[in-house]
């Protein structure tokens, strides 16, 4: 009995959500994204790895069309549109198409930031989030020469700092 109450409940709960949703003239967006550590841009604001919102989460937006870039410096970007209704779930479905990776020799880029899904940019282009370049096994590997780091929390000011990378070295960006 307290069982079936609690799953009543539950339903309850649900049904007020999306009905509040629908009423309110909200969506939601999920990725089924290959790779999962695309960055997803939503009407052009990052919004996280697309690994995120393949499951359980899904990332809230006002019912209508909307401009979904995915971009990952290993392949090429891909814009697509997808029409969200209120109270529905629109999952986008994407394979992206790799390119020719570039050639030794190369520096090494770790960052470090609070915000573990921080985006992270390389002269501008986005090359992925923190947690991916933030231990001693990991990094973003860049041809040596001098380039702007810029790490922009989901929430937050950004950091922007230049850097210079040497051939078998690493900078940390903070």
């Amino acid at each position: 009995m307290k069982t079936l109450r609690l799953f009543s409940l539950v339903l309850l709960g649900l049904f007020c959500t999306s009905l509040f949703a629908q009423q309110q003239g909200t969506g939601y967006i999920k990725t089924k994204i290959n790779p999962g550590r695309a960055g997803v841009f939503v009407d052009g604001k990052y919004v996280g790895p697309a690994a995120n919102f393949k499951m359980a989460r899904k990332y809230s937006v006002a019912a209508g069309e909307h401009e979904i870039k995915l971009i990952d410096p290993r392949y090429e970007e891909m814009t697509v549109k997808a029409t969200v209704q209120a109270g529905k779930t629109t999952t986008i479905k994407q394979s992206l198409k790799p390119i020719e990776p570039a050639k030794p020799p190369f520096g090494r880029v770790r960052t470090i930031n609070p915000d573990k899904f921080a985006a992270v940019y390389v002269n501008g282009k986005y090359f992925g989030h923190v947690d991916e370049f933030n231990n001693s096994a990991q990094g973003i590997l860049l041809n040596p020469g001098e380039y702007e780091i810029r790490i922009e929390p989901v929430s937050g000011a950004p950091v922007v700092q230049k850097i210079k990378v040497e051939a078998d070295r690493t900078v940390i960006v903070k």
